[in-house]
């Protein structure tokens, strides 16, 4: 039976808890029981299993754990509740306390404590994958976020894009000036998280170039890791998250504002006070770090305010037809939804074409795709759909995560439509 420290992250929550009036509005919405209408795998049903074990009638059984494992957090649920309950919140408290109560799995804890938070070995071990990548596995189109999860999941099946030859950190310097000719407006931090320093390196390039040339001067440091989002949000392990925050905060400590260009990344960095802030100390250092945090879609269109002639098209893009998915951490966490589409649809020679349902979950949510590969195929195959609909000639988002699932869908598919980061649009 859990005790009391255990289920200090649900206590927490117990008003959320207690919000939900069961009334099953969540049953249309949720993207897992779309594929599997089971009670417990719906918000309604995992909130029943979370009370029993809050009021001692329950235990984190090996059920409970596998339920709490069937979420994407894609907050649909959420969104739609008549009575604004934050189901997200309570099973990532939940996911908290069933670490604390039950520990990690031997190979989790290699994972997510070992090998994540000690970058070099992180870059280490992802080197090791890449050579072995080469070897045994056809190349794939486009560069994978937390990358040894996904090893896991090669004898499914699934599409496995390319590690990059040379990390992001090893092309780029510390700090990046503007050209010569180009005044210095402002000075921001990049955090490229882990996706875009080992896969995705080419985007994060694009980033730094584009914000160089407009007069941003970008600072990269290099003490940096991994958001921690795969370690607290994911499996609920908020120790090391805190470490993992604590590194972050510091490593920022001389800047103002920090862009990101990962909608996973953006939300975790900001979300430290609401969950890994257990200290006073944490409480006032992790909410004045989040007030730092700016995604480089709304950077660029709030704060840059870039007129459309500065938006030139990348050669690849000019003349096509491009939809657009909305990451479910940047749409429903964050609210940023109109600033990626304004800036698509600033983009000279380029039309831009609305997906139904752009904002339905792509059913990646890190490790759930790993564990639940078949539901998570499911889900998005429904977003395919849309996309095929679309006749567009590009699918854009600004999730690494969301860019692997999306990959992998279009293959599986046979769909004609690449995907790109938004900023890959951009020349």
């Amino acid at each position: 039976m859990p005790n009391e420290i255990t289920l200090e992250q649900i206590e927490r929550f117990r008003d959320d808890l207690r919000q939900c009036i069961e009334c099953g509005n969540c049953t249309f919405w949720c993207p897992v029981y779309e594929e599997n209408p089971v009670e417990t795998y719906v918000a309604r049903g995992k909130i029943e299993i979370i009370k029993r074990i809050l009021n001692g009638e329950g235990e984190y059984t090996k059920q409970a754990i596998d339920v709490l494992g069937l979420c994407t957090l894609c907050s649909t649920c959420a969104e739609h509740c008549p009575v604004g309950c934050k189901v997200q919140s309570i099973i990532i408290a939940a996911r908290a306390d069933k670490v604390k109560a039950k520990g990690l799995s031997p190979l989790s804890k290699l994972i997510y404590q070992q090998v994540i938070p000690r970058r070099i070995l992180f870059g280490n071990v992802v080197r090791i994958a890449s050579w072995l990548q080469r070897i045994f596995l056809p190349r794939a189109e486009g560069n994978v976020r937390h990358l040894p999860l996904f090893l896991s999941a090669l004898g499914r099946g699934r599409q496995i894009p390319s590690i990059a030859p040379k990390f992001l950190r090893q092309m780029v310097p510390a700090v990046n000036r503007p050209p010569d000719g180009v005044n210095t407006k402002m000075r921001v931090g990049y955090f490229i998280g882990c996706a875009t320093d080992f896969v995705f390196a080419d985007v994060g390039r694009k980033v730094i170039d584009f914000l160089t040339r407009h007069g941003v001067e970008v600072v990269v440091p290099r003490e940096q890791g991994c958001c921690g989002a795969p370690i607290w949000l994911g499996v609920g392990d908020f120790e090391t998250g805190r470490k993992l925050a604590d590194n972050t905060v510091k490593a920022f400590a001389s800047v103002d504002c920090i862009i990101t260009n990962c909608a996973t990344c953006t939300n975790a960095l900001t979300e430290y006070p609401k969950y890994l802030a257990d200290t006073p100390e944490r409480v006032k250092a992790y909410a004045a770090f989040g007030d730092k945090i700016k995604h480089v879609t709304a950077f660029l269109v709030d704060i840059l305010k870039l007129p459309p002639s500065e938006y030139e098209p990348s050669p690849e893009v000019r003349g096509k037809t491009v939809t657009w998915h909305d990451p479910c951490h940047l749409n429903r966490y964050l609210g940023i939804k109109d600033q990626p589409r304004q800036l698509i649809r600033s983009i000279p020679d380029v039309k831009y074409v609305e997906m139904t349902r752009a904002d339905r979950c792509c059913g990646m949510a890190g490790a759930f795709s790993i564990n639940h590969y078949d539901v998570s195929k499911k889900i998005a195959d429904k977003k395919a759909e849309a996309i095929g609909e679309t006749k567009a000639d590009f699918v854009a988002t600004d999730c690494p995560g969301c860019m692997i699932q999306l990959m992998d869908t279009m293959k599986r598919q046979n769909l004609p439509q690449k995907v790109k980061h938004i900023m890959e649009l951009l020349k």
